[in-house]
This record gives structure tokens, C-alpha cells and sequence, in this order.
């Protein structure tokens, strides 16, 4: 511990924006329990890594940073090394097993655990230190996934989908307008799903209502579902000025028989219905999305029809 009290720490952030939001909680509570804190880690002589366990890549480069990070502090050149997040969480009792110079490693969300481990007790009450640019912020409103889908470890890392209330979300967003953001951007494993575990339905579009009465410059909606779209947020994007004309909306394919194989709950008809609707109640709505493509059941065929859909989808 007494390393650590002497120590200028680094936090080094790998994988999405939703790890970006972890971090800058966790830098929060350093600061506020008098860590020695720095943005560059050259410069720092400990590292608390944030891992991404989601996707192979991920994995790869979350492993080369922890094994490094174990070569520096064995030659000395770093004091103590600390690992969380998706990859620790998922791969917790080997990593313990196998890497033996690092001095912690910690699941999803373990901000105070780790600040306990440092120093035995715990100063709450921090403020998040954001490590965007200061005009731009994400604001997490769930986190964890109840969707079924067959190519995501989501689920068997962060489990079930948990929404955060209402009030907590809207007290955040205001003490980040208050701190001069400008645009805020809203995001989760899936955004549309908020509120369904704790008020018995999407309030999604109530909520983004909520934040842009903040009178943010831009609010941003990232991350939705096809499944179950709740369209009153089209009638929300299209009535308040400040709520971007933009939807992320990672839809995967486009073939019945991949989707089906996805288990994403949908079908490519219902995906393109989708896609017109929105586009006709927001006629200049931006849409963006991902695809997977080499799937073990997609065929050649799949993968002309997805071709020809992203073609004419005009994403």
C-alpha cells in the first residue's frame, strides 16, 4: 500500500466508451483519496489497466498490455500494477493462476474495491474526472445485457441488464452540463432496453426528453436495438432541436436464416421496415451500424444479399 501512496499512477483505458466511463470513475476516486494521478503513463511508475474481453482482438491486445506491464514491474521499472475490467472479469481465476507480477487484478466495476485494496478504506463522494475533451462526455444509463446473442460474451461477463433510476442519470447529466459540457452522449450494452428491469417498459425517449431539457447543445443516442425500437424516440428526435438526428444501430446482417443463427430476435423484413419508419417520421437522420460478416453459417448467398443491402440501405 505504501507503494502505491507514493506511487504517480496511470490509468491506461482499453475497449469501448462504456470502459472510457469506468475509468474516468475510478481516476474520480484516486484524486479524490489524494492518489498522485497523470494522463501519461511514460511518465508514471504504476498502471491500473482497464480491459476489453468482447472481441478477440480485444483480448490480444488487453493480454500484451498485462504481460508488459508485468515485464516493466519484474525490471523495476514500474512499482505496482493493477488489472480490471472485461477481460480480468472474464478470465479472473487464470490470470491469477498464470501471471504472477501483477499485485491485483479486479472484475467489472471494482472502483472502490481497488481504492480499498490500496489504502484500507475509502473517501466517497467523487466527482467523475473525465478524460474526453472537456465539452464532450458519455453518460452510462445500464449496463450488463439480457439478449441471447450467440457471437457476444456480454452477458457471461457483465450479466443480466441492470438500468440505472431515472434520478440518478438526470443528476449526472446536470452536474456535467454544469461542468460546461456541451454534447452528451448516451450509451449502454443496448440503450433501448432502459428501463424495462426497473419501471416495466422502455423509457428511453422520457428520459432523452429529460436530458435535453438540460439544454446540452447535442445529445447523442448510441448503441440502440432493432428489437423492440421504441418509436415515441423518433418523436422525440424529430420535436427537440438538440437531440441529434443520428441513431447507432448495430444490426449484424441482414439474411433471415444468419440472423436466426445470431438469435437476434429478427428478421431482415422487419429490419428494412424499420429502417423506412424511421427515416419517415426523420427524413435527415443519420443511421449508422455494424455487420459481422463471415458467420460459421453464412453462405455465399448470405453475403451477396448483405452486400446488396448495405448498398441500397444507404448507411
Amino acid at each position: 500500500m505504501n507503494d502505491f501512496n507514493k506511487s504517480k499512477i496511470a490509468v491506461l483505458t482499453l475497449g469501448c466508451s462504456k470502459n472510457v466511463v469506468d475509468s474516468e470513475q475510478l481516476i474520480g476516486l484516486l484524486k479524490k483519496n489524494n492518489f498522485d494521478y497523470t494522463l501519461n503513463h511514460e511518465e508514471a511508475d504504476s498502471w491500473i489497466i482497464n480491459t476489453c474481453g468482447f472481441v478477440r482482438d480485444a483480448k490480444e491486445e488487453s493480454m500484451n498490455l498485462i504481460v508488459q506491464a508485468g515485464r516493466l514491474k519484474s525490471q523495476g521499472k514500474l512499482k505496482k500494477v493493477i488489472v480490471f475490467g472485461c477481460f480480468a472479469q472474464r478470465y479472473l481465476d487464470d490470470l491469477k493462476a498464470n501471471i504472477k507480477d501483477i499485485d491485483f487484478f479486479f472484475g467489472v466495476g471494482s472502483y472502490t474495491d481497488i481504492i480499498r485494496a490500496l489504502k484500507g478504506k475509502v473517501l466517497y463522494g467523487a466527482e467523475r474526472e473525465l478524460i474526453t475533451p472537456f465539452y464532450t462526455a458519455y453518460l452510462k444509463i445500464g449496463e450488463g445485457c439480457n439478449h441471447g446473442c450467440a457471437f457476444c460474451a456480454i452477458p457471461l461477463i457483465k450479466g443480466k441488464y441492470k438500468s440505472r433510476e431515472m434520478s440518478d442519470i438526470l443528476s449526472e447529466a446536470k452536474n456535467l452540463y454544469d461542468r460546461g459540457v456541451k454534447e452528451i452522449n448516451i450509451i449502454a450494452q443496448d440503450t433501448t432496453y432502459w428501463g424495462k428491469d426497473i419501471y416495466g417498459k422502455s423509457r428511453l425517449p422520457e428520459l432523452i426528453e429529460r436530458i435535453s431539457d438540460i439544454k446540452f447543445d447535442w445529445v447523442r443516442v448510441l448503441y440502440t436495438y432493432p428489437v423492440g425500437f421504441p418509436m415515441d424516440l423518433i418523436e422525440v428526435m424529430a420535436d427537440r432541436q438538440n437531440v441529434c438526428k443520428y441513431l447507432d444501430m448495430p444490426l449484424q446482417h441482414i439474411s433471415d436464416s444468419v440472423l436466426k443463427d445470431m438469435g437476434r430476435g429478427i428478421n431482415g423484413q422487419k429490419i428494412k421496415d424499420l429502417i423506412s419508419e424511421i427515416r419517415a417520421n426523420v427524413p435527415n437522420i443519420t443511421l449508422r451500424s455494424t455487420f459481422i460478416t463471415g458467420f460459421p453459417t453464412e453462405t455465399e448467398d448470405n453475403f451477396k444479399e448483405l452486400l446488396q443491402f448495405v448498398k441500397s440501405a444507404k448507411l
